[in-house]
């Protein structure tokens, strides 16, 4: 156990989230490949806390569903009615039980940590730093504030002489010389375990808006004789909260910002980070390259060396060391080393591209093992097949795999030549060596080394157009056509 390991980190999320105007809770809504309470479980689980509780209150049910996915440890407190913030902070000690008899809990600590669940900047760094700060001060509570540069709107930390918080003023209620002051409450805390239970049962409901402050708990410790601190974060933009679309958008280019310049500095060549999205997910190798207008989503690696983009989209994607993809779409693929994709290829779910294959123009694959230094060069769609290695596949060919109700799966060997404008119809085997013909449709299984010629034998009807368009321009060109063959000229 780490020395300030937190007894519990406490993560706030019943609210409605009414200025999102959105079906979705505000805590679901997404950005960089997480929700918002996501990133907020994420940080919070850097801490290794003995216990993480969310409270959940709005769409609870399906707040939790999305909790149980992302972290099956998670627990839930419901807050069924939004009485406040200290209200919230009881439901979760509640339902952690009599863990709280102590300071000092058999888990190992007495720290319980408070953090608001639609603050998707904040760091694990900066909550240890909170504990730590906490822990070494001997505080009853430690706020987290941070120095703005406009603390329009929000809470002042006022300290006394000796650097102790003696109050949070907010700003309709700061006097001037309180709304000079730059340092404003972020709503995280760090509590002593005990004294916050033991206060929380203290909090009145005199107030405005009839709720149960947390922020009270600070001055009930203050006037018990405990000492109230603060630990001022080294970014003021982690603490922001998100409370509409606009503020959401404004995360993602901060938090987006913030995991190129991570990529950059390991190496990664970036070369325009304005145009270029990655969520929290994604990997890269050195001296991977990224170009403009691309974007790597879920759980996609760009390994060392690789070329990816211009105006690529990648989700769940892995692209080998050298492999170069350019103006594509891949969902679920895997593309090998020195591999080639594009430009405008899709590589849907089950794309397997070998080292030294090319999946090229206008080429859609699906489900698909692609052995290496095959290439597929152009206009073809490959589904459900396998292809052995160092294969050609002609131009305008397409897999038929999908007989009205199933799918059916072609298989072609190593070292084949397939003709332009083949038509493979599933279930269908070609074996290593063999060749097809263009404008083939294959539908019986083709021997190793064989040629396949599958199409019907070209018949010429001759002066069709003039009988069955006299008069057009086609008719017109052709009599001209056959005035000068039978003029020598």
């Amino acid at each position: 156990m780490s020395a300030n390991r937190p007894a519990a980190v406490v993560v706030l999320a019943a609210g409605e989230g009414t200025r999102m105007k959105s079906a979705t809770p505000k805590v679901l809504h997404e950005i960089c490949g997480r929700s918002l309470v996501g990133h907020v479980v994420a940080a919070s689980r850097e801490l290794d806390p003995a216990h993480l509780v969310v409270v959940v209150g709005h769409a609870r049910e399906q707040v939790t569903a999305h909790l149980a996915g992302i972290d099956a440890d998670v627990r839930t407190a419901v807050q069924y009615e939004q009485n406040g913030t200290g209200h919230a902070v009881r439901m979760a000690l509640e339902e952690l039980g009599g863990v709280w008899g102590s300071p000092r809990t058999e888990s190992g600590g007495g720290t319980v940590i408070v953090v608001c669940g639609d603050t998707p900047l904040l760091t694990g760094e900066t909550l240890a730093r909170l504990a730590a700060t906490h822990e070494a001060d001997g505080n009853a509570v430690t706020v987290l504030t941070a120095e703005v540069p406009d603390s329009t709107g929000y809470g002042r930390i006022v300290r006394d002489a000796g650097g102790a918080v003696t109050a949070i003023v907010e700003h309709k209620d700061a006097s001037d010389s309180q709304r000079a002051i730059r340092e404003i409450n972020s709503g995280v805390f760090a509590f002593d375990g005990a004294l916050l239970a033991d206060a929380l049962g203290k909090v009145r409901t005199d107030n405005s808006q009839g709720e149960e402050y947390l922020t009270d708990v600070l001055g009930i410790l203050r006037e018990a004789g405990h000492r109230v601190g603060a630990a001022v974060g080294s970014d003021h933009r982690q603490i922001l909260g998100i409370n509409n679309r606009v503020q959401l958008a404004e995360a993602r280019a901060l938090l987006n910002a913030r995991l190129l310049e991570q990529a950059m500095l390991a190496g990664v060549t970036v070369v325009d980070p304005a145009g270029t999205f990655v969520d929290v997910t994604v990997t890269f190798g050195q001296d991977a390259v990224i170009h403009p207008g691309t974007q790597l989503l879920g759980a996609t690696h760009v390994a060392e060396g690789a070329e990816v983009g211009p105006n690529t989209r990648l989700k769940d994607t892995r692209v080998g060391r050298g492999a170069r993809v350019d103006n594509t779409v891949a969902d679920g693929a895997v593309i090998g080393d020195a591999a080639s994709v594009g430009p405008f290829a899709y590589l849907r779910p089950g794309t397997v591209l070998g080292s030294k294959a090319k999946a090229g123009t206008y080429v859609e694959m699906k489900n698909a093992t692609i052995g290496e230094g095959t290439k597929v060069p152009h206009l073809s769609y490959v589904g459900d097949a396998t292809i052995g290695e160092y294969t050609n596949i002609g131009a305008a060919s397409v897999f038929v795999n999908y007989d009205g109700e199933h799918k059916h799966h072609t298989t072609v060997g190593s070292h084949c030549k397939t003709g332009s404008d083949n038509m493979f119809v599933a279930p269908v085997t070609i074996g290593d060596g063999a060749y097809t013909a263009a404008g083939s449709v294959i539908t019986k299984d083709v021997p190793p080394g064989a040629l396949a010629v599958a199409r019907g034998q070209q018949r010429n009807i001759e002066g069709w157009v003039a009988r069955k368009r006299p008069g057009s321009a086609a008719a017109t060109a052709a009599q001209s056509a056959v005035q000068v063959d039978s003029d020598g000229r």
